[in-house]
């Protein structure tokens, strides 16, 4: 083959190994098929030049490993939710589809609040989500009150941002 190879090249060349590698890391087939295919529908997306197979089955993996991160960060969010609500009475009677929204606005916000500093991402959920007063978040962080609430305050605003992107 010479020059770049295409992106039909790539894919039968490492679609096949992608799906093995996911599946031993996943144990879950279809898993491992969803996640191979999104992987190159990244490809698609954000296309890129590689001087050989080999090139582009590097980049294949990082985009695969990055997947996979996700996908398990998802599945903590879900599990630690549903733990949750068996403790949560009020919360027992929610049908699965709200559940499924709860769940993924969960993940969303997640995905937000990792782009945060530590502390403003503690900070934000000790407030918003544990209830706590800026004096408690204060004493728990070893912070002043005022940098709690410019850390509440730099929170929210990236939300907001981002919800209005």
């Amino acid at each position: 083959m010479s020059g770049s190879p295409k992106l039909e090249d790539i894919y039968r060349a490492h679609h096949p190994w992608l799906s093995n590698w996911l599946q031993k890391r996943l144990g879950c087939h279809a898993q491992a098929a969803d996640l191979a295919q999104d992987t190159f529908v990244k490809l698609i997306t954000k296309p890129k030049k590689f001087p050989n197979l080999q090139e582009a089955k590097a980049f294949v993996t990082t985009i695969a490993k990055g997947l996979c991160i996700d996908h398990w960060r998802r599945k903590q969010i879900e599990q630690a939710w549903l733990e949750n609500l068996k403790l949560a009475e009020e919360y027992r009677h929610i049908d699965e589809v709200a559940q499924r929204a709860i769940i993924d606005t969960l993940i969303i916000l997640d995905e937000w609040l990792a782009k945060l500093p530590d502390d403003v991402t503690r900070a934000f959920i000790a407030s918003q989500v544990q209830g706590f007063t800026y004096a408690e978040i204060a004493d728990q962080l070893q912070l002043s009150e005022r940098t709690i609430k410019r850390y509440i305050a730099q929170a929210l605003v990236h939300c907001a941002q981002l919800i209005d992107d």
